[in-house]
């Protein structure tokens, strides 16, 4: 429903009156509380930091930062979150289906398909495997896309991007057509140019800069609970 509120007339300010307020405003606060229980949630379940370069990467590299997406995306708050906000991103797309290569994408691509269908919204959550099935049709697609069907493809982490382009050239071989690629987080290694390169709008939902600041509030604040409990 829309909001109405009461303005002053610029040609006559003794008589207010009425405008709608876009309901936008209403969405993205919403979606901005969502994002912000969210980013905590990743940095509390899913964001591993440490001093040395202990994480090895699915692009070869080591790292100090790992985000592992599903610690959240598996939880039933962190499903409907993830749901949520990436349904109100692709809403105006006017898409058919959404997916990515499996695993880290299976998780949200059915939270997001889920979201939609409790707003009575068809949407099609598919699986790319990262080999073909060796029986029956031998797909290399689950679900019910089809040739020509708008898509979004979406991954948990980006670094390089290898895995997320593994996806679009799949879609692209079954002729699907997609109109974007969402991440979950992009860990700003390059990831995002290199899908970019491929000629795809990507969106991330948080960035590591974006997370490793939420790890420092968190620690922060934890430091002053301890310093006031008489604990440092």
């Amino acid at each position: 429903m829309p909001r109405l509120a009461k303005l002053k007339n610029k040609e006559n300010n003794d008589k207010p009156f009425l405008v709608v307020m876009n309901e936008d405003y209403t969405l993205n606060s919403k979606m901005m509380d969502n994002k912000l229980a969210l980013k905590t949630m990743l940095t509390e379940k899913s964001l591993k930091v440490s001093k040395e370069a202990i994480f090895l990467l699915a692009s070869g590299k080591r790292s100090n930062f790992y985000v592992d997406c599903k610690m959240t995306a598996l939880f039933s708050r962190g499903l409907d979150l993830i749901g949520k906000i990436i349904f109100e991103i692709i809403a105006p797309l006017n898409i058919n289906g959404i997916g990515g290569l499996t695993l880290g994408a299976d998780p949200i691509a059915n939270a997001v398909a889920m979201i939609a269908g409790q707003k009575g919204i068809d949407l099609i959550a598919f699986v790319i495997r990262k080999e073909s099935k060796k029986h029956g049709l031998m797909k290399w697609i689950e679900g019910g896309v089809n040739p020509s069907d708008r898509v979004v493809i979406i991954d948990d982490v980006i670094t390089t991007g290898g895995s997320t382009i593994q996806a679009i050239e799949k879609a692209e071989e079954a002729h699907l057509e997609i109109v974007k690629v969402i991440v979950l987080v992009d860990r700003e290694e390059g990831g995002r140019e290199n899908i970019q390169n491929k000629g795809y709008e990507v969106e991330s939902i948080f960035t590591k800069s974006e997370l490793m600041e939420e790890y420092d509030r968190l620690n922060l604040m934890f430091d002053s609970r301890r310093l006031i409990w008489g604990l440092i």
